[in-house]
């Protein structure tokens, strides 16, 4: 198995309109090791979540090349994709997108039955999962009974659910107050820690971006590393 979980080369998306031609990302190039936490900042407008949509099959490259484990995004048809984000990929947003109707163990492992998983089985890891970020005691609760801090922890547990190989995070704690925010930074480390995950996260806060293992940011389309006196 290869230690190298993502590979980005010569990465370009550019936008096209009647009157202009946008492009956001060029000559963008990143490769994570297993295991390895990666964070990115940038500016609104900068191309962090473009960068992630792409990753996450979510949106199209202009041009480039992106590996992720064995799936080579570019030759993937719809099936495929589908497989790719369901089994390869965790995905935590900004919002929880929480199901309104369904409880929180419900949510957490409503993944695992879609990938086909036996209801035991997946809602016993579900289970675990939710006592892994201190919520076994709303396991029964709609998201309307639960704060934001524990929505989003719920949405965090989800994303192990499948066990895969790449977390990514798009400004997960965007919506929260500071305390909060700092408690789900701690949290998501901490779960890939233990779940020995990949993870690559975009985020505007730079206490958050400092506990990756290598922060970049996005300048000009390209990545960039931030250097310590730079985070600090």
């Amino acid at each position: 198995m290869s230690d190298i979980v993502l590979s980005v080369t010569s990465l370009e998306k550019t936008y096209k309109t009647e009157s202009e031609t946008l492009t956001i990302l060029k000559d963008l190039n990143l490769e994570i090791e297993r295991g390895k936490k990666i964070t990115i900042v940038g500016e609104s407008g900068s191309g962090k979540s473009t960068f992630l949509n792409i990753i996450g099959g979510l949106d199209n490259a202009t041009a480039g090349r992106v590996r992720c484990g064995d799936y080579e995004l570019s030759r993937l048809d719809e099936k495929s994709l589908s497989k790719y984000r369901s089994h390869f990929l965790g995905l935590v947003f900004q919002f929880h997108y929480l199901l309104k109707d369904f409880t929180a163990l419900e949510n957490t492992y409503l993944p695992s039955l879609m990938a086909g998983v036996p209801k035991k089985a997946a809602r016993e890891k579900a289970m675990q999962l939710l006592s892994d970020v201190a919520l076994s005691n709303r396991l029964d609760h709609l998201p309307s009974q639960l704060s934001g801090g524990e929505r989003q922890r719920v949405a965090v547990a989800r994303a192990l659910m499948n066990d895969p190989e790449l977390i990514l995070a798009d400004e997960p704690t965007g919506n929260l107050d500071p305390q909060n925010a700092k408690m789900i930074g701690d949290l998501l480390f901490s779960m890939v820690d233990k779940y020995k995950k990949t993870l690559l996260l975009v985020t505007h806060d730079m206490n958050l971006a400092k506990k990756g293992d290598i922060c970049y940011s996005i300048q000009n389309g390209k990545l960039a590393a931030v250097s310590e006196e730079h985070a600090s």
